[in-house]
């Protein structure tokens, strides 16, 4: 018996049928992967802009409370601790960008998107951030508080 004539084109749809269930496949693994890289890798850190800006009045804070401001193009978060020192510091959590906020109960600085803790030097004290926030000097001139950037020494 003679094979039929089309039986040529079956290897080629044979080869198609691969290529695209191979294409899938991978196209599936890495729409699987690629979110897990994204939270594993945190972002890069971005410049905030300016080096130095008006970020409160003097009597606008109570003891043991915040605020956040705009350094640049991120916000910055400026603290008047329990025992009226006042700090300041980068309000973008180093792990996934998000805007963090002090916590007056704990005292201690908090990221909301995954639970990140940091202490009042912005010192990452549990939780997913990697590394520290970006701290800033804090000056009083005459009735305004003056946040600007530490000085690379």
């Amino acid at each position: 018996m003679d094979n039929p004539p089309s039986s040529g084109v079956e290897p080629g749809r044979r080869r198609l049928v691969e290529v695209l269930l191979g294409g899938g496949l991978i196209a599936s693994v890495v729409s699987f992967l690629y979110p897990v890289l994204q939270y594993v890798v945190p972002p890069t850190v971005v410049d905030l802009g300016g080096d130095e800006i008006i970020a409160a009045k003097v009597g606008e804070l109570k003891p043991n409370s915040s605020k956040i401001f705009r350094f640049g193009s991120r916000p910055g978060l400026l603290l008047l601790t329990a025992d009226g020192e006042y700090r300041a510091m980068s309000a973008t959590c180093t792990h996934l960008s998000c805007t963090v906020q002090y916590r007056s109960e704990l005292r201690q600085v908090w990221c909301a998107c995954h639970n990140g803790l940091y202490d009042l030097a912005g010192r990452n004290v549990s939780g997913p951030p990697p590394r520290p926030l970006e701290s800033f000097q804090v000056h009083v001139r005459g009735d305004e508080i003056v946040v600007s950037r530490k000085q690379e020494a």
